[in-house]
């Protein structure tokens, strides 16, 4: 009885699979990259949360100057005018009389 030898794929065979071969392993170093880049950003975002977490709280804003009554301003002007002496007694009693609407 003679034997019959086995063919294999052939060279046709071979090249098809290594291009497939190829293929997935180039998918696979892209899938890689990408898994790579994501776990790099989590890694920044974790970062800054946890520099975030630790950083001092900002200063607590400065108050507001509370609202000035223009009758009260105007007072305090007229106040300082007789203090200095430019306003005479009788000059500063009339001109708040007449801030106050007296």
């Amino acid at each position: 009885m003679m034997m019959r030898r086995r063919r294999g794929v052939g060279l046709v065979g071979v090249a098809a699979v290594a291009g497939v071969a190829h293929h997935a392993g180039t998918k696979s170093a892209q899938a890689q990259a990408q898994e790579q880049a994501q776990n790099q950003q989590i890694a920044d975002l974790q970062t800054q949360q946890a520099q975030a977490q630790y950083a001092p709280p900002p200063p607590p804003a400065a108050p507001a100057a509370p609202a000035v009554d223009p009758t009260t301003a105007e007072l305090q002007n007229l106040a300082n005018l007789h203090n200095q002496g430019i306003l005479s007694d009788e000059e500063f009693a009339a001109a708040k009389a007449k801030v106050l609407g007296i």
